[in-house]
């Protein structure tokens, strides 16, 4: 089955070009021509991607990705006239995952796309692996996590975590040295989507912290990244 991508593009004429091109590539595209038609089609197709347009009619892009990211991680590409930096960073900072200034190419849209829908697949392999990770007790020096009883304990004694602290200190210690992002953490321990501003994370790595002890050090912050557990031996 073809992958469907909503296009959200108020002027019929690129509109008909982007949809033949992306027909081509092997996509099946449906097209909305104002901001509400956009959020109705979405609902009623559940695309694997969004193009959407910032100029649009009866509500605009700005509005419409609002909107989405209320309800879904969907990738958005935008599509903008503005070339102004701040207009891009605004729409970036609402959850655009990529923008494109008008005019574009033909060939790099369609390899915007496939990038997109490409890194928006290996995410989703990768929440699944974390997911479903497995059972197996971990150690950290003082610190055991088993994670079939829920226990977990620092010194023979055990921790008092809530179920969230509990399945952030499990994914940390499973891969020592990876750095996770805030959103990553936010989709596969809450399965949330990320929105910027929100500090659920921090605070809860701030909790686990102090929960931790002398041992919560080893919970570096990755600046503009999130977080990782810095590996034994190291620092």
């Amino acid at each position: 089955m073809a992958t469907t991508i909503l296009l959200v593009e108020d002027t019929a004429d690129l509109a008909q070009v982007i949809a033949r091109e992306l027909e081509a590539a092997g996509y099946r595209v449906v097209v909305a021509g104002d901001g509400l038609a956009a959020l109705d089609a979405h609902t009623r197709e559940h695309p694997a991607l969004v193009i959407l347009d910032w100029m649009l009619p009866r509500m605009d892009g700005l509005d419409v990705l609002r909107r989405l990211r209320q309800i879904a991680p969907t990738p958005v590409l935008m599509l903008t006239a503005r070339s102004e930096e701040i207009d891009r960073v605004l729409g970036l900072e609402v959850g655009a995952d990529d923008y494109l200034t008008k005019p574009f190419s033909m060939r790099e849209l369609i390899a915007r796309v496939h990038a997109m829908l490409r890194r928006d697949e290996i995410i989703r392999q990768t929440l699944s692996a974390d997911r479903a990770a497995g059972g197996a007790p971990l150690r950290r020096g003082a610190l055991y996590l088993d994670p079939q009883a829920h226990l977990a304990t620092l010194d023979g004694e055990a921790l008092d975590l809530s179920p969230t602290e509990f399945a952030l200190l499990h994914l940390l210690l499973r891969s020592p040295g990876r750095a996770f992002s805030r959103a990553y953490l936010l989709d596969t321990v809450w399965q949330e989507e990320y929105i910027g501003g929100d500090r659920s994370v921090d605070n809860a790595v701030l909790r686990l912290r102090k929960k931790l002890g002398s041992l919560g050090d080893a919970i570096e912050t990755v600046w503009g990244i999130g977080y990782r557990l810095r590996p034994e031996g190291q620092g």
